[in-house]
């Protein structure tokens, strides 16, 4: 299969998943629902949930059985895109060319709609039919991934400090849980699925943190080039645009090399140029 094939029906066949696992209703609670699933089975390229099927195929699995922790993660990053688009945080009103969900729900709606996916996440991972040691290490991830040491830890450094953080450690560390806790937690929820071992956990996250960064620095050239970055602490205002890409380059033949531990590694390795927005 091409990688591009395998990337698409990868994401196919999460969005399947997805709306299995959040079906629509009809009764009372049929408006919070609607409001769930209008951002979470919005078109997307799923690449947290694609991380966790494709690590569990290169390390052994069969990743079916690690699409309930491919859906909960794709559910967690849904609800803090719609709790990052509402007034009280970035207030954007369109995301992926759509009215963002308060824009459509109302900011009511758009809180519930965020705290159900959240909520729905744990549920779902706890679906899995894998051994219930598998299971357990899969929602300890997600809840660290997500939490105050993680995804929310870095938007809570991120609004506290108005977007201009003091230093470079202070960035790095901010885009580690921010951005980079969800996609280490996708590559460790694959091996988790697929019963790896340590070694094979140590270098999903070296994979992921490495792709992570690398795609974060990549976001941030984007917001220069279209003036969205005026005033904030970014890679290209402390480092410079030419050593940015340079870091770009560097981060991203990190993650190839890190993937090179698996035994198939070519979708990984072409995963990681493809993010950073290069050729492999």
């Amino acid at each position: 299969m091409e990688r591009t094939e395998r990337l698409e029906a990868y994401a196919a066949a999460v969005q399947e998943a997805l709306e299995r696992f959040l079906p629509a209703a009809d009764d009372s609670r049929a408006r919070i629902r609607d409001a769930m699933r209008y951002s979470l089975l919005s078109p997307g390229k799923r690449i947290r949930p694609v991380l966790v099927l494709e690590f569990c195929r290169v390390a052994g699995g069969r990743p079916e059985d690690a699409m309930p922790f491919a859906c909960a993660l794709e559910m967690i990053h849904c609800y803090s895109l719609i709790h990052d688009d509402l007034p009280c945080m970035d207030n954007d009103t369109l995301r992926r060319g759509k009215p963002t969900n308060h824009v459509v729900y109302g900011e009511d709606f758009a809180v519930l709609a965020g705290d159900g996916l959240l909520t729905h996440a744990f549920s779902t991972a706890l679906s899995s039919a894998l051994p219930p040691e598998r299971t357990l290490a899969a929602v300890r991830t997600l809840a660290d991934a997500a939490g105050v040491d993680g995804m929310l830890g870095g938007q809570s450094v991120d609004v506290q400090n108005d977007g201009r953080l003091a230093s470079f450690d202070a960035l790095a560390e901010m885009y580690a849980m921010k951005t980079g806790a969800l996609l280490r937690a996708g590559a460790r929820l694959g091996c988790i699925a697929a019963g790896a071992g340590e070694d094979a956990l140590a270098a999903a996250d070296r994979y992921a943190s490495a792709v992570g960064l690398a795609f974060q620095i990549r976001d941030d050239l984007l917001d220069l080039e279209q003036d969205e970055a005026i005033g904030k602490t970014t890679y290209p205002a402390l480092l410079g645009v030419p050593a940015s890409r340079a870091r770009i380059d560097e981060l991203t033949k990190e993650a190839a090399c890190a993937a090179r531990f698996f035994a198939d590694p070519d979708f990984l390795v072409w995963l990681a140029f493809y993010l950073a927005g290069r050729d492999v």
